[in-house]
């Protein structure tokens, strides 16, 4: 399935199946109520959804199924209609709260070319006019291969496909992150890898908006990332999520970053040296994790302007594209200051 949060048009926000079209979405309460004529707990939120387990699903599919062929506006309950136009509606975070963050990082393409490209901007801070690294000359630490590594975002901080971005005053350089992750759907404590799929709600689309000018400083403490990550509309998830079923291979996705329509990046998530997985078994060592979670791969190599040298311009559209998910668009705005 597709699962998308919207507002309706009374402000609530509701869940929704997105239909094959990708143009149309029915209201899953709405739809119930139709057939059933009384509200199900399971399609109150997302993560309402997600604790409703196999039942919920199933029912949600029957719904979908059921509403197929239905034409849009013909199923009437209270103030609208169980299926709307995608057009119609304003699409949300998939979940505008998720219960935990996890940005974790786990191409190495990335690691090494960002690494590179931070040595440079710290000389440009500094005043170092010593021999710079290429990426090439970028050693991680052996941990980066031994275990997946991760920092906890703020999930306050989340905006959906459509949202405008809003640019850190003590900003100069605003950059995006092509990434993509999964939400947490069973809760679990120490999970094996073995298992850790059927703890994989979906997945959807992540852009960590980030303040490098901010990032950089901070982190050569060493500690963080702190205002570098933290601002407000900052992590920018959707347009939906996309169930395992529709996606039986995620590492080998095309992934696109385009700037006002213009390609800055291609590459695939084939290059991931940890499996989400092996992430889900990592974090819930010793620690449940619960539905609503949020599980980021980190960036794509090349899925910066970091790493090309290029940063974002106020007004700018940020486009991020992976294969069988979708698209998420956000423009960013100000700086105010």
């Amino acid at each position: 399935m597709i699962l998308a949060s919207f507002q309706a048009a009374d402000g609530s926000v509701r869940i929704a199946a997105v239909r094959r079209d990708r143009a149309s979405l029915i209201d899953l309460q709405a739809a119930h109520i139709a057939q059933r004529g009384e509200a199900n707990p399971a399609f109150t939120d997302m993560i309402a959804l997600m604790e409703g387990g196999d039942a919920a699903m199933d029912r949600a599919r029957a719904l979908e199924a059921l509403h197929a062929d239905t034409v849009i506006g013909d199923t009437v309950i209270g103030e609208g209609a169980a299926v709307l136009a995608l057009a119609d509606v304003r699409l949300l975070a998939p979940v505008p709260r998720p219960t935990q963050m996890r940005d974790f990082s786990v191409f190495e393409q990335h690691m090494k070319q960002a690494g590179a490209a931070i040595a440079r901007m710290r000389a440009e801070r500094t005043g170092d006019s010593g021999p710079l690294p290429s990426p090439a000359d970028i050693r991680l630490p052996p941990v980066f291969y031994t275990q997946p590594l991760y920092y906890k975002a703020n999930r306050m901080n989340v905006v959906g496909t459509g949202a405008e971005v809003r640019w850190p005053s003590y900003c100069e350089k605003m950059d995006f992150e092509l990434e993509f992750g999964v939400f947490i759907g069973r809760a679990g404590r120490n999970i094996l890898g073995a298992d850790a799929r059927r703890h994989i709600f979906g997945y959807t689309i992540f852009n960590d908006f980030s303040a490098r000018d901010a990032q950089e400083l901070e982190m050569s403490g060493p500690f963080g990332p702190c205002k570098g990550k933290d601002f407000d509309t900052g992590n920018a998830m959707g347009p939906w999520i996309v169930t395992p079923d529709e996606l039986p291979d995620p590492y080998a996705l095309t992934m696109i970053a385009r700037v006002n329509g213009a390609e800055w990046c291609r590459n695939t998530s084939a290059g991931m040296i940890h499996s989400f997985e092996t992430m889900i078994a990592h974090a819930s060592r010793d620690e449940t994790l619960y539905p609503g979670e949020f599980l980021g791969s980190g960036t794509v190599g090349g899925g910066s302007g970091l790493e090309i040298g290029r940063w974002l311009q106020p007004g700018d559209v940020v486009e991020l594209e992976v294969e069988g998910i979708g698209v998420l668009r956000n423009r960013v705005i100000g700086p105010t200051r």
